[in-house]
């Protein structure tokens, strides 16, 4: 498979905008997503939102969707994001495991896989978003941590790599050809 992962469209990590480097690795196009179309769906949900909360000054940086010093987004703004492409997202219920997903399904485009990270021997913990895709037959990790597209070897490998990730916490999602 050398050589194979040249024409895989893949960026790579820059602060927490994992999700933003994620969504256009999904989509193989390094234009699908933009930081300003986040910053602005995050926007829109702030405002729709009933519950927000009153105003400090900690509310310049820290909003509801998104942290506008590091970049990093919540599923909101994901889920927001892939329905103006014309997308769905289906959360999958971890409690049936990575083998009951269907990853041969017409429908299916992609995996959002969030999992958590632990950094700085411990003092840092979040959350960050992963892509992976089947591209030309073959399922791919996506992941902007990545130097380099990670080819899996068949669709067992996908989903032990996807148990793996729920058995440490990680949450799957489903992105689907609405």
């Amino acid at each position: 498979m050398a050589g194979c992962e040249s024409h895989i469209y893949h960026e790579r990590q820059r602060l927490q905008f994992c999700l933003l480097h994620s969504l256009n690795n999904l989509f193989q196009d390094k234009d699908a997503f933009t930081r300003e179309g986040l910053d602005s769906i995050s926007v829109v949900l702030g405002t729709d939102d009933p519950d927000k909360e009153t105003w400090t000054p900690l509310s310049l940086v820290l909003k509801p969707h998104h942290n506008t010093l590091t970049g990093n987004y919540d599923v909101n703004v994901m889920i927001a994001a892939l329905e103006g492409k014309g997308k769905s997202v289906e959360w999958h219920d971890k409690r049936y495991g990575a083998y009951s997903i269907n990853l041969a399904a017409d429908t299916l485009m992609g995996i959002m896989l969030n999992v958590p990270v632990t950094r700085y021997v411990g003092l840092w913990r979040s959350r960050r978003w992963v892509a992976m895709r089947k591209i030309d037959g073959v399922w791919y990790n996506l992941d902007c941590d990545l130097t380099v597209p990670q080819p899996f070897r068949d669709e067992d490998e996908v989903k032990r790599f996807l148990d793996q990730n729920l058995s440490l916490g990680g949450e799957i999602l489903l992105v689907n050809n609405a």
